[in-house]
């Protein structure tokens, strides 16, 4: 009869040891990445990126000055809710380099916990050595690396995320969705996981996720912004960001939609079915079409509708009974989770796939510690190396992160469907533990 103390289970995150030299590293890295944000700053001319933003929108709200515009068609400076200018308000009143300083200490905090969880999470039922788990951090620099120079919260919505995860397996669901809907309403596409939610039918967590997006879009700013301003402004976003899309573009960003920047589910469909400008973005050079059919836009969004079921059916499939769970499918369940929630977000840049670090995290466990087949990891390992500035922006056009994507899917999903002999689904017993309850 098989035994549950086989199962693997997960181990505790563990504390920054100024003991461990890798741990130094990762101290000395963040410092590194932290100059590169204040050094301009203090001794340049100004840090550039999104930060100038960020400051604007935390004065807007400290002088009680609008968000948005008040024409619709006018092109929106902050695209996101209100809450993430509230929470800018606070150290934006100390100053630039007061706000720039708590935006980097929230990514060093959001790259560190987000590679403890994420080997905690694995389902390998073994603790990685040192080397092992600083693997994820190093074949991911790059993607930190943007996160701190631009500016932009992925990381930290990858953190709250995984966060949300953890709590779910020890039993805190409702502090599990309080975690999804702040990550909704600092960015909305994390609210894909609400879909997944209901399926395994979280109810405490989904009813947690809903009210508290509720409460932090429309109650929370309300002291501040006044409730009925806050609701005009959140309408507004709405129509702007949500509400709007045609044949030019959506959310704001009519260059980048159908450009090589974008590498999501809805703008690679239609730069192959639509005779669109993948190099929109660089009005001074002449257009360039990709398409290998011809289709007007309409039908253009229902081919999207269709590849966007097909993954989602496809999802459900493969995905075991609740009852026949092991904590190591649970992982590649959740890394197929965000591998499909990374790419259903209506634009996806290069540093969107920074969601890809728990994904790969699983696959290294498995190549570890598991003698079964390891070439996924290096074929989607050269495929994102096509990002690099060596290569031309036409193969980013054709999607080389989105089928590394797609890569590191599949392995989680033939992983899924063969399990190591011993923990197949028919060895296991109901009373297997869960990794997300």
């Amino acid at each position: 009869m098989f035994s549950t103390d086989k199962l693997p289970k997960p181990y505790a995150p563990r504390r920054l040891s100024l003991r461990a030299p890798l741990d130094l590293l990762f101290l000395f890295c963040c410092f590194i990445l932290t100059v590169d944000v204040l050094g301009p700053e203090i001794f340049g001319h100004g840090k550039t990126k999104d930060y100038a933003l960020w400051y604007w929108a935390g004065q807007q709200v400290l002088h009680g000055g609008p968000l948005y515009p008040s024409d619709i068609h006018q092109q929106f400076d902050f695209i996101y809710p209100p809450l993430p200018a509230i929470l800018l308000a606070l150290p934006s009143w100390f100053g630039k380099i007061a706000l720039y300083t708590v935006l980097s200490i929230l990514n060093v905090a959001a790259w560190w916990y987000t590679g403890i969880l994420s080997n905690a999470m694995t389902g390998s039922g073994r603790k990685p050595g040192p080397w092992l788990e600083a693997l994820p951090a190093f074949v991911t620099v790059t993607f930190v690396f943007d996160m701190f120079d631009l500016g932009q919260p992925n990381l930290v919505l990858l953190a709250m995320m995984l966060w949300g995860f953890w709590c779910l397996q020890h039993q805190r669901s409702w502090l599990g969705g309080f975690m999804f809907a702040l990550a909704t309403a600092i960015k909305v596409f994390p609210i894909a996981v609400l879909p997944y939610l209901i399926w395994r039918q979280k109810w405490a967590a989904i009813v947690s996720t809903i009210a508290f997006t509720g409460i932090l879009l429309y109650v929370a700013p309300a002291p501040i912004r006044g409730f009925e301003r806050n609701a005009a402004e959140l309408a507004m976003w709405y129509q702007g960001m949500v509400g709007s899309s045609s044949e030019k573009g959506f959310g704001q960003r009519n260059e980048q939609n159908w450009s090589w920047v974008n590498q999501s589910i809805i703008a690679m469909t239609h730069r192959l079915v639509r005779p669109v400008n993948w190099n929109q973005d660089e009005p001074s050079k002449p257009p360039r079409t990709m398409n290998l059919i011809n289709v007007d836009y309409k039908t253009a969004n229902w081919i999207v509708l269709a590849v966007s079921a097909a993954l989602g059916l496809g999802f459900l499939a493969v995905m075991p009974p609740q009852r026949l769970s092991t904590p190591r499918s649970d992982a590649e369940e959740l890394g197929i989770l965000f591998c499909l929630m990374t790419v259903a977000s209506p634009l996806a840049r290069q540093y969107y796939f920074m969601w890809l670090f728990f994904p790969m995290t699983v696959l290294m466990h498995r190549a570890a510690f598991d003698e079964r087949p390891r070439a996924p990891l290096a074929v989607a390992g050269l495929l994102m190396l096509l990002s690099l500035p060596l290569f031309p922006l036409v193969l980013q056009a054709w999607g080389n992160n989105l089928a590394a994507t797609i890569v590191l899917a599949a392995a989680l999903v033939w992983h899924i469907r063969h399990p190591p002999e011993g923990f197949g689904a028919d060895a296991l017993q109901p009373a297997a533990a869960s990794l997300v309850r």
